[in-house]
């Protein structure tokens, strides 16, 4: 299933199931009513859902397809007379990773190297990337999964708009996607997180680039270069695990008014999802509802974000981030 959360002219959240090739919306407690003439807790909201696990997910399946043959009234909506919200408006947790290769040696290469960028590239395909200063450099990083926590209350959907934050010069996007954790856990195997796994989405962890490379001078942050009003858009739905059976094969694409920025896969993912939740999860309880990018989607196809090409977003533009069997992700940009 395909998962939103939306709302009506009545100004209440409500989430709902996408059918009718995703222009439609099951919505869940008004299907379950008219089944059941009473509300499912599963329901409420989209973090009631997650908490339900497989038994929320049995019971919206059904929902589903009592709705779509037998029609009740007021149990499903167009696309088009709703506003979409994040599928969850406010995680318990954001916790964001760098999970592609490439980004980490792109931005090393940007940041740190600079002018002598094309030496290290020409290192790289005489002796290979091991004996690269970009590779050097980041040895910590292919030790283990690293990531920072975002604030969970600068959530944004798809077709929100982003403000840009008033002391910024170089903001940016980011080609990423990212998971819910579906079910309460510590020390999980990595045999066993895919278990764990509530569902996929898409993520945009928009930044300020030029304040994020001076505060991360200082040996921490990101902070203000990550942290301001609407920085996280994510969206547009919550598809269930057992709609991707490969998630590790999946394109995706970048679009900035129209033309592509961005194009790669998630095969090229260093770290798997199922390796950073055991890493996260040592000694520290996963709960549902709690969300994890996946860092800059950069590889072989291209680069995932403005800084990686020297170029940036300005107000005006339209970004669009598109992950297979998930959908697309827009958010138009406008000066804070």
């Amino acid at each position: 299933m395909k998962l939103v959360t939306f709302m009506q002219k009545d100004d209440m959240q409500h989430i709902g199931a996408l059918v009718n090739n995703d222009q439609s919306i099951v919505i869940l407690q008004n299907g379950t009513k008219a089944v059941r003439g009473e509300p499912s807790p599963h329901f409420t909201d989209m973090l009631a859902f997650l908490r339900g696990g497989s038994a929320a997910r049995d019971q919206a399946q059904a929902i589903v397809e009592y709705v779509t043959n037998q029609q009740p009234p007021n149990a499903i909506v167009s696309l088009d007379r709703v506003t979409l919200l994040a599928p969850v408006p406010r995680p318990e947790s954001i916790r964001d990773t760098m999970a592609f290769e490439q980004h980490i040696i792109n931005s090393t290469r940007v940041v740190g190297l600079k002018k002598f960028a094309p030496v290290d590239e020409w290192l790289e395909r005489i002796f290979g990337r091991k004996r690269s200063l970009a590779y050097r450099f980041n040895k910590a990083w292919y030790e283990r999964p690293v990531y920072y926590k975002s604030n969970r209350f600068s959530v944004v959907g798809s077709d929100s708009k982003v403000r840009i934050p008033a002391y910024t010069q170089r903001f940016d996007y980011e080609l990423e996607w990212g998971i819910f954790i579906g079910k309460p856990g510590v020390d999980i195997p990595k045999e066993r997180a895919k278990d764990y796994i509530g569902g996929y989405t898409i993520f945009n962890d928009f930044s300020a680039r030029d304040i994020q490379m001076r505060e991360m001078n200082g040996r921490l942050g990101p902070a203000k270069g990550k942290d301001f009003d609407t920085s996280n858009a994510i969206g547009p739905c919550l598809v269930t695990p057992d709609e991707i059976p490969d998630p590790y094969n999946l394109a995706m694409a970048a679009r900035v008014n129209g033309e592509y920025w961005s194009r790669g896969t998630s095969a090229d993912m260093y770290w798997t999802f199922e390796e950073i939740i055991a890493y996260m999860s040592q000694s520290e309880t996963l709960y549902p509802g709690e969300f994890i990018g996946s860092g800059t989607c950069s590889g072989a196809q291209g680069r995932g974000c403005g800084l990686e090409m020297g170029k940036f977003l300005k107000a005006g533009d339209l970004v669009e981030l598109e992950v297979e069997r998930i959908g697309i992700l827009r958010n138009k940009i406008v000066q804070g």
